[in-house]
Formats: C-alpha cells, sequence, structure tokens
C-alpha cells in the first residue's frame, strides 16, 4: 500500500477503460488524482468511486490552451505535478491507401499531439515539483507495424520516438523526470471492443468474447505497469519501452 502517497497525478482518458483503471489504482496506493477526460458524466462517476482522492476535469488533449489550464488547475489545487499518464486515445480501421487525410489527423492530433502538448506542459510542472516519472501509452503497433490501422500506427510510432527523446532532455536537464511508455497488443476496453465488434456498445459477454484471443489482456493489467512506473520503485528505469504483449513481438524462427 500507499507506493504512490503524497504525489499528485493527472490520467488523461480517464473516465474508462485503462485510463479508469490507471486512476483507480493511483488513487488506492495514496496518489491524489486528476481525472482528464471529455466525457465528464463518466468521469464524475469514477470521481465518486475513487471518493476523496480524486478530482475530474476536462481536458481536450489535442486543445493546447486546454492543457495549460488543466496543469495551472492541478499547481493551483494540490501545489504539485509528480505523475502524468497520457493515456488518452483513438482509433479507427484504416490501411494507408484506406486511410483518409482527415481520420489521419484526427488520430493524431489525439494519439501523437496529446502526448506532446501534455509532456511538453507538464515537464516545467514537474521540475518545479522535484520530478516525476511521465508514462506514455503507446501500442505494438509502434514496434511492429498493423497493417490495417495506419494513422493509429504511425501515432503510436510517433510516442515511442518522443519517449525517448523526453527521457534524454530530463536526464541532460537532471531535472529528476523519468519517461517511459507502454506498449499493449490488445486490452479488453469498450474502444477496443468497439473496433473489433463494431457495435458502439459493448456488452459483457463481447468484453469476455476477447479472452480468445491470447494477447488481450485486463485494463488492470496496464495499471499494475502504470503503478509501477510511476513510484519510486521504477527510480531507474527511463527511456524504456515496456511490453505487455505476450510475447506478440517475438518473431519465432524460420520453420517453426
Amino acid at each position: 500500500m500507499d507506493r504512490v502517497a503524497g504525489k499528485v497525478a493527472i490520467v488523461t482518458g480517464a473516465a474508462s477503460g485503462m485510463g479508469q483503471a490507471d486512476a483507480i489504482l493511483l488513487a488506492a496506493q495514496g496518489a491524489t488524482v486528476v481525472l482528464a477526460d471529455l466525457n465528464e458524466s463518466a468521469g464524475q462517476a469514477v470521481v465518486k468511486e475513487i471518493g476523496k482522492d480524486a478530482i475530474f476535469m476536462r481536458l481536450d488533449v489535442s486543445d493546447e490552451e486546454n492543457w495549460k489550464q488543466v496543469i495551472a488547475a492541478t499547481l493551483e489545487t494540490f501545489g504539485r505535478l509528480d505523475i502524468l499518464v497520457n493515456n488518452a486515445g483513438i482509433i479507427a480501421l484504416g490501411s494507408i491507401v484506406d486511410t483518409t487525410l482527415e481520420s489521419w489527423r484526427l488520430i493524431n492530433s489525439v494519439n501523437s499531439d496529446g502526448v506532446f502538448l501534455g509532456c511538453k506542459h507538464a515537464i516545467p510542472a514537474m521540475t518545479a515539483s522535484g520530478g516525476g516519472s511521465i508514462i506514455n501509452m503507446s501500442s505494438v503497433a509502434a514496434i511492429h507495424g498493423q497493417s490495417f490501422v495506419a494513422a493509429y500506427t504511425a501515432s503510436k510510432g510517433a510516442v515511442r520516438a518522443l519517449t525517448k527523446n523526453i527521457a534524454m532532455y530530463c536526464k541532460e536537464q537532471k531535472n529528476g523526470i523519468r519517461c517511459n511508455s507502454i506498449h499493449p497488443d490488445g486490452v479488453k476496453t469498450p474502444m477496443v471492443v468497439k473496433v473489433a465488434t463494431g457495435k458502439e456498445t459493448a456488452t459483457q459477454a463481447d468484453i469476455d468474447a476477447l479472452s480468445a484471443f491470447g494477447n488481450m489482456c485486463d485494463p488492470e493489467d496496464i495499471a499494475n505497469l502504470v503503478l509501477f512506473l510511476a513510484s519510486e520503485e521504477s527510480r531507474f528505469i527511463n527511456g524504456a519501452e515496456m511490453l505487455i504483449d505476450n510475447a506478440a513481438t517475438i518473431t519465432p524462427p524460420v520453420g517453426i
């Protein structure tokens, strides 16, 4: 218990899925959590579930002014920022030929620009707080590519590279900030179920059916790693890409 006691965290996309699991676990382990999302009703429901150690702030991660507002409000309310979990993301099916420029720009504005803006504006706040941990949600798509999600793959590749850039920058600045990326294969979240099934609203049976795929984990599996990277237990881990993929990215030898 209390692995992140006294720390203040911002978790984006915290109203559901992985972000919700991250926020709940960080709060359970002692952090004060700002749940940032566009879905206020769902976000407030998670805040109510967590209790006194959480608040909701509306955030469009692609909007720089909104980022400035959320970070300023976090500092004004809690006096510090120690953890940033850049979890918010969107996905749409489409090969490089099928993907429209509009879809490309939308997906990258959230998945790539959103991470850039969060890191850019969180680093000064974390520096003033004495350091911290930035955790960027990427994907196995950034490592081995996925032909059916061209824009998503590119956006997560940008997150992977930017994470290493930030890790080196912060090390050179000696500001006490670490930055790491997490690379799941598949996670049983509403967004993934929607893409996999084509249903706007998924049932628990739809979510459970994803377990048939060997590389599908639960949001809590991601949250456990987020907690580790947010805590001082990982104090010497910086610029790493952490796989949660059940060996999906390991290519078997030829002939096997």
